[in-house]
């Protein structure tokens, strides 16, 4: 944290020393060092009773502690502020627009808070007797329900926990739909190819390559979509499906996307949609209608589910009549007047399980009370404010900033490139480090890689007219201060925050994942 130089003594009867820092804090912001720092080794903020009989004697013999453990003790009012002090270094939702491109950090109800902590909700078990849960299982089938519905799809699988994971299952069902194909045609699957555009998101050829595939790339055109060209041109008998996202990641709808699906259906493979923006088209365009096999959804993009934390995700994918039987279990049934789990597929060709349990009870209920709480009419608008408030951004920064796609509008989120600091000294990541410093998280960077210096902005449906005005208003002033020559000011940022700037590359190939006591 930068010290304020506003003066304090060194020490007992000493005169103030106007240069001395004062190392607790800026403002109302707390320094805090880690909680391994903060002391309390050999002592407990808790009180526990020491038996006078032999620890040895009871119930769990061999099982007790023979040190104590590593772990400082604090008070509570110590641990306490500890976790305050430190939510206070993090940008939040509930602080301001987090404008983070292609991830949509959007407003969580506090509606499904509520609703996901009630009882039988909160604390079921994966393990419980299926008659103890009916109601859970009559959430988790009418949310399937309303997915297959908003997507036009016949079918849908709930278990997998993230959109990797989604894309993973989708691409599984895929792989199985060939070999079945290939069995039945009495050859080997000679399909091992996916086909994925340049400007897509970073999981899909990794989850290509995961699933066994070899990808390989479809180029873009000048105005931000799939080059249909290159598109039929690497399509042939071993591509086994295309993974195409839309809208896309650089913020635009696929023009060509019904011409894509029958291109793609054409040579025998399967559309896979990555859904991370269907929050865009979300009650307005069914992906079936679009010709799309298999699409995960990110609930957390589109339904309002919380997003990160190291929580559990969620990210169910639907699939089309093709892809169904292929659907990994379990998956909710009707059994007479009761819902169970079918753990087993009954001589189907569905490929397996994609986790032990089915999972993500919270975020199930979450999404569901979205939906119910906006309808049908809602979920429509929701997709409408998304594109007004990304195009409102781009018309009201594209004098100043350059979209790298100025023609025609964008869908949820919007693109500019790094040619409007040319000659500035400044680049996209000091421009990113001083909205730290005014108050902002900063936008996506550099990403998509089709577009150089990318600045991705996406300020979902949830913000306001005032509030984008405040974030726009507040680029415009530090787009100004660049291009005045104000180098300086973006070199050092952020200047206020707890920490200076810091080593990301180092940070993330040489992360410190343990703390060690200092040697004396």
């Amino acid at each position: 944290m930068t010290m304020l130089s506003v003066g304090r003594p060194t020490r007992a009867g000493e005169a103030l020393d106007p240069e001395a820092p004062i190392p607790a804090g800026r403002g109302l912001l707390q320094d805090e060092p880690l909680i391994f720092e903060l002391g309390g080794w050999g002592q407990t903020g808790v009180d526990f009773e020491i038996g006078d009989g032999d620890l040895d004697a009871i119930d769990l013999p061999g099982l007790t502690r023979a040190a104590p453990p590593e772990l400082p003790g604090l008070s509570e009012p110590e641990t306490m502020r500890h976790y305050v002090r430190l939510s206070q270094k993090n940008h939040a939702i509930d602080l301001a627009l987090y404008p983070l491109g292609s991830c949509t950090m959007k407003h969580n109800p506090r509606l499904n808070e509520k609703l996901a902590r009630l009882p039988g909700f909160l604390d079921i078990h994966p393990l419980q007797p299926q008659s103890t849960v009916q109601g859970a299982l009559a959430v988790m089938d009418q949310l399937a329900h309303w997915l297959k519905t908003l997507t036009g799809m016949p079918a849908v699988a709930l278990s997998p926990k993230a959109g990797a994971q989604g894309e993973l299952c989708g691409l599984l069902a895929i792989r199985a739909a060939h070999e079945a194909q290939a069995a039945r045609d009495g050859e080997a699957d000679a399909r091992r190819v996916v086909l994925v555009p340049t400007s897509a998101h970073g999981t899909n050829p990794a989850t290509a390559a995961q699933a066994g595939y070899q990808v390989r790339e479809i180029g873009q055109t000048p105005d931000g979509r799939v080059d249909l060209a290159d598109l039929a041109a690497n399509l042939g008998p071993d591509v086994a499906a295309v993974m195409v996202t839309n809208p896309n990641t650089c913020g635009l709808f696929e023009r060509d996307i019904l011409e894509i699906s029958r291109l793609t259906h054409a040579a025998g493979a399967y559309f896979y949609c990555d859904g991370a923006n269907f929050n865009a088209i979300v009650g307005r365009v069914r992906p079936a209608d679009l010709g799309v096999d298999a699409m995960h959804i990110n609930l957390h993009k589109t339904f309002s589910t919380p997003h990160g934390g190291g929580g559990p995700g969620a990210g169910p994918v639907v699939l089309s009549a093709a892809l169904a039987p292929f659907a990994p279990t379990p998956w909710v049934v009707h059994d007479g007047e009761t819902l169970r789990l079918e753990e087993h597929a009954q001589d189907g060709p569905a490929f397996g399980r994609m986790c032990a349990f089915h999972g993500q009870m919270g975020m199930y209920v979450r999404a569901l009370a979205y939906m119910m709480s906006h309808g049908a009419d809602g979920l429509r608008q929701v997709a409408e404010d998304a594109v007004l408030n990304a195009n409102y951004i781009k018309a009201r920064l594209s004098g100043v900033m350059s979209a790298a796609f100025p023609d025609g509008p964008c869908m949820h989120e919007v693109l500019f490139d790094d040619s409007w600091l040319d000659g500035a000294g400044v680049t996209t990541l000091d421009f990113a480090k001083a909205m730290i410093d005014a108050g902002f998280h900063p936008m996506t960077m550099y990403f998509p890689l089709v577009v150089h210096g990318a600045m991705l902005i996406e300020p979902t449906e949830t913000e306001s007219r005032r509030e984008l005005d405040r974030f726009c208003d507040t680029l415009l002033v530090l787009a100004a201060a660049a291009k005045a020559g104000e180098v300086e000011m973006f070199k050092g940022a952020p200047f206020h925050a707890p920490l200076r700037r810091l080593d990301e590359t180092l940070a993330a190939r040489k992360p410190r994942l343990r703390w060690t006591a200092p040697t004396a």
